[in-house]
């Protein structure tokens, strides 16, 4: 899968808001309400994707740049501070371990900007 396509699927699913990706760099920011288990606390976690026509440029979380990030059906597969995180950006839902320890299941929705 390359970046390409998930830029495609940005714009497909409407993330990247109306009409065609243009050379100007672009953004999406979500917010995803997040449960963790088995604490059962509720987490709001912040998700930025910054692109521009040739490639992703960023994708932050909570405001940290994860070392690295890959592409998975349908969405985004990154890791922070020892969570494991895959974000699916067509059904807008997040879910992440740490390490076997705790997880995390929640919903994104789209910050208005």
């Amino acid at each position: 899968m390359s970046k390409r396509w998930l830029m495609a699927m940005l714009c497909l699913t409407g993330l990247a808001g109306p009409g065609p990706v243009l050379s100007a760099p672009s953004s999406v920011v979500l917010s995803c309400a997040v449960v963790y288990m088995p604490q059962r606390s509720t987490w709001v976690r912040e998700v930025r994707i910054d692109w521009d026509r040739k490639a992703i440029r960023s994708l932050r979380v909570d405001g940290v740049e994860p070392h690295g990030f890959s592409l998975i059906p349908q969405g985004v597969m990154t890791a922070v501070d020892n969570e494991r995180i895959q974000i699916d950006l067509v059904a807008r839902q997040w879910q992440s371990d740490f390490r076997g320890h705790a997880s995390g299941q929640g919903r994104c929705e789209t910050v208005p900007g």
